[in-house]
């Protein structure tokens, strides 16, 4: 309404001024000569435009209808490449992109759709060359999809090469950022997987699940490759709280600080871990921190039955801490104890080491029998009633409550 106001406005004040003056146009050219007023000539020169565009139109209709056929046809041929190429018919796919690579406004999505379909036929040298077509059109496009299709075909040290190469020159689009975080992670460039994932985070390319995802397995990798505790420790401090909070991060960085040699550091992250939040896969790896400090770890390990007696996480790191103390009795009691609750190969792998350490082949082969059906998700067969015996599982019943808060006690199966 207030721009309707304002045109009024204007308007009636255009109409005032053009009543006290309506000007005067003039036009002189070889002898001819025209007088009128300021508005009909305004009014000519608005009807004179019109006729010329319509005859425009009118003129180059014909190539106009060309193009836009063409178009269409190009799409059409795109479109038919494509669910070609999902169908499997890879040469019906690349003779329809192909002709679509004609149209000059199509050409860059049909090779690189030729491209790809190319690939997955195994062609490399088709693919190879759709590609390096494509850079002259979509050069980011056709780096980022030639990075990707290294990546696929195991060559990552190549894939890194490139990526690094092309970085140097210009920025990377995100689908090749992401090549590049993968490549420099298969290649231990950890400095370089940081780097490209830092610029990633940038694109804003991805879900909040998906980059937390990707994120997490990256200093994951970094951490695991760590070649010294400084680096291991300049990673670590690096990370916000909440990463480091992260189970997989606090199981990385655990693991590689007790293969350097700091296995204080390893311990404390863990145990700090598993006070605010318990977690089968961080007790395990409380177990696989190696040799040291074995019987502060056994203690430690021993203390938490009382608030977690129906754990086989944590049945399954203390028979491994036992079987590195080589309390072997100790270790077959506590991985019975495991195996009553949640039976799994580790379990039986852990009880075989204990029943070989007692002497007992015959026991300890059946359990790593156990362990490679288990693993493979068959039947385990029963062992000797010498083994079931002494096992003692009533530390294994635990308070658990119902839907409605209400405590039941569930005992495992016997």
């Amino acid at each position: 309404m207030l721009l309707l106001l304002v045109v009024a406005v204007a308007a009636a004040w255009g109409w005032h001024a053009l009543a006290l003056d309506p000007g005067e146009v003039r036009l002189r050219f070889a002898g001819w000569r025209l007088e009128t007023s300021f508005v009909l000539g305004v009014i000519a020169a608005l009807l004179l435009w019109a006729i010329l565009s319509l005859v425009l139109r009118a003129v180059f209709w014909p190539r106009r209808a060309l193009r836009r056929r063409a178009l269409q046809r190009g799409h059409e041929r795109i479109a038919d490449g494509l669910v070609a190429a999902v169908e499997g018919r890879h040469a019906q796919a690349a003779k329809s992109l192909e002709r679509a690579a004609h149209v000059e406004a199509l050409q860059a999505p049909a090779l690189l759709a030729r491209a790809r379909s190319a690939h997955r036929q195994g062609d490399d040298g088709q693919a190879s060359a759709a590609l390096d077509a494509a850079t002259a059109v979509a050069p980011q496009a056709a780096l980022a999809l030639r990075a990707r299709f290294l990546l696929e075909d195991g060559r990552h040290a190549d894939a890194l090469a490139l990526l690094k190469a092309a970085m140097a020159n210009a920025p990377l689009p995100p689908a090749a950022l992401r090549s590049l975080i993968e490549a420099a992670t298969l290649g231990g460039d950890s400095a370089m997987a940081l780097a490209a994932l830092d610029a990633f985070a940038k694109t804003r390319s991805l879900a909040d699940a998906d980059y937390t995802e990707l994120e997490t397995n990256t200093l994951a990798a970094a951490l695991t490759n760590a070649p010294r505790a400084d680096a291991l420790a300049g990673i670590w401090s690096g990370l916000s709280r909440a990463q480091r909070q992260r189970e997989p991060l606090v199981i990385a960085y655990a693991k590689r600080a007790a293969a350097l040699g700091q296995p204080l550091a390893a311990m404390g992250e863990i145990e700090s871990a598993l006070r605010r939040d318990w977690s089968e896969n961080l007790v395990r790896a409380y177990g696989e921190l190696g040799p040291s400090d074995l019987a502060a770890r056994l203690q430690k390990a021993e203390g938490w039955i009382a608030t977690q007696p129906n754990s086989a996480g944590l049945m399954l790191t203390l028979g491994r801490l036992c079987n590195q103390g080589e309390l072997w009795g100790k270790a077959r009691e506590y991985l019975g104890r495991g195996l009553a609750i949640a039976p799994d190969a580790s379990l039986w792998e852990a009880l075989g080491d204990a029943c070989a350490g007692l002497g007992d082949a015959d026991t300890a082969q059946r359990a790593y029998h156990n362990a490679l059906r288990a693993a493979r998700a068959e039947t385990t067969e029963s062992l000797p009633d010498t083994l079931r015996g002494p096992l003692d599982t009533r530390a294994s019943v635990v308070e658990q409550r119902s839907a409605h808060g209400v405590p039941t006690l569930v005992l495992p199966k016997q």
